[in-house]
C-alpha cells in the first residue's frame, strides 16, 4: 500500500480537543444547561422544523435569526453573524487574524481551543499567564500589549474553566491601549449578568461571542454569535464556512431565541444552585473552590485524580483538569440540578473521608 504525505507540521504535538464524553448519572463535565427546552417551545420548534425544506441549501448567513439577535441588542444586521457554535467562530477569528507572522496574546489558564486554533493558523502565542488565584495579570496584559505586535487577543468572561469575570474597567483600558482585535467571549454572560455590549459603539476593535448552548439549552444544536462592528464582521464574513450553519439548526434558534424569557427562571435556578454549591465545596474539608460568575465551579483539592476516578465510580462525571498547565489538583463541576448537585457534593464528601474506594 502506498504511504500517505505528511501532514502539515503545525499539527505536531496538538492533541485533540477531548471533552471525555463518558456515560454517568450526574453529568456535570460540559456545563451544559442541567435542564432541557420545555415543551411548549419544543413543540413550537417541531412546527416551526416541520417547513424548512430540506433539499435547499440554507440561507447562508442566517438573516432573520440575524435579524432578531440585532434588534435585541440595539445593532444592525451587518454588525450580527452566527456560527456553527462559538467554536467555529473562533476559528474563523484565528483564520481572519492570526497566520505567519501574526500574534495572539493567550491569558492561561483559559479554553484550551484558544491556542490550539493559534497554533492551527501559524499564528505565534504570547501567554500572559493569570496569577495563583486565577485572576488576569492586568498589570502584564497591558503592558505587553502597549507594547504592539499583537494583532488579536480573547479575554474571557466569566472565564473557562476558573469561573471569575474580567474586570469592565480592565477591558476598556484594554480597547484603549491596543489596535489588536479584542474578542470578549462570552459564552456564559447569562448566569453573570453583565456584558460589554455597552461599549461596542465606542471601540472599533471589540467585538462579543455569545452562545445558545449553556442558558438557552441548545448544547446539541451548535449556534453561537459574534457581536461587533461591521467592517469587522464583514472579514469574519470572508473566511467563514459556506452554509455552515444548517437550516434545521436556524429553524431552532429562531424559535428559542424569540422565547428566550421563558428560560430565565431556569438561568436564576442555576444561580441560586450555585451559590449552594459553593457553600457545600466549603464545607469539605480539603477542598478550595474558587469564585465563580458562571454555571461551573472550578476546586482544587490533592489528589484531584484519584478523587475524579472515585467520583465517576459513583456515576459523577466531572471534569478532570489535575494534570493540566496552571491547572494542577483542580477539578470543575458544572452546576445540574438539585438532584445532581447533591449526588456530587455526597459523592465528594464520601471520597474525602474515605468511604469510597477506587
Amino acid at each position: 500500500m502506498r504511504s500517505v504525505c505528511a501532514p502539515a507540521p503545525q499539527l505536531a504535538g496538538l492533541e485533540p480537543y477531548d471533552p471525555k464524553y463518558l456515560p454517568a448519572d450526574a453529568f456535570l463535565s460540559a456545563n451544559e444547561n442541567p435542564h432541557d427546552v420545555d415543551k411548549d417551545v419544543r413543540h413550537e420548534i417541531m412546527r416551526e422544523v416541520k417547513r424548512v425544506n430540506l433539499n435547499r441549501y440554507p440561507d447562508p448567513l442566517a438573516n432573520d435569526l440575524r435579524d432578531m439577535i440585532a434588534e435585541a441588542n440595539g445593532l444592525d444586521r451587518d454588525q450580527v453573524l452566527v456560527g456553527n457554535g462559538g467554536d467555529e467562530l473562533l476559528f474563523d477569528l484565528a483564520l481572519a487574524w492570526g497566520g505567519p507572522g501574526r500574534t495572539f496574546l493567550n491569558m492561561p489558564p483559559t479554553f484550551s481551543v484558544y491556542e490550539a486554533n493559534a497554533r492551527l493558523t501559524n499564528t505565534t502565542v504570547a501567554n500572559v499567564p493569570r496569577t495563583a488565584d486565577f485572576r488576569i495579570d492586568e498589570e502584564a496584559v497591558l503592558a505587553r500589549a502597549a507594547e504592539g505586535g499583537i494583532d488579536y487577543l480573547i479575554v474571557t468572561s466569566p472565564n473557562n474553566p476558573t469561573g471569575e469575570l474580567a474586570g469592565e474597567e480592565f477591558i476598556c483600558k484594554l480597547l484603549d491601549a491596543t489596535d489588536a482585535l479584542v474578542m470578549v467571549d462570552e459564552a456564559y454572560f447569562e448566569f453573570s449578568r453583565l456584558t460589554m455590549r455597552p461599549y461596542l459603539a465606542q471601540h472599533k476593535n471589540l467585538v462579543i461571542l455569545r452562545t445558545f448552548s449553556k442558558a438557552f439549552s441548545l448544547a446539541g444544536v451548535r449556534m453561537g454569535y459574534i457581536l461587533g462592528d461591521a467592517e469587522v464582521v464583514r472579514e469574519f464574513v470572508k473566511v467563514r464556512q459556506p452554509y455552515s450553519v444548517d437550516a434545521v439548526s436556524q429553524a431552532v434558534a429562531r424559535v428559542v431565541y424569540a422565547n428566550r424569557a421563558k428560560f430565565e427562571p431556569g438561568i436564576r435556578a442555576i444561580i441560586d444552585e450555585r451559590a449552594r454549591v459553593i457553600d457545600g465545596l466549603k464545607r469539605i474539608p480539603g477542598v478550595k473552590p474558587y469564585p465563580s460568575d458562571a454555571n461551573y465551579v472550578l476546586f482544587r483539592m490533592e489528589n484531584a485524580g484519584q478523587i475524579w476516578e472515585m467520583l465517576y465510580g459513583r456515576g459523577v462525571l466531572v471534569r478532570d483538569f489535575s494534570r493540566a498547565p496552571y491547572l494542577e489538583n483542580c477539578l470543575r463541576a458544572s452546576i445540574g440540578s438539585a438532584e445532581e448537585n447533591d449526588a456530587f457534593l455526597r459523592a465528594l464528601r464520601d471520597a474525602v473521608m474515605g468511604k469510597c474506594d477506587l
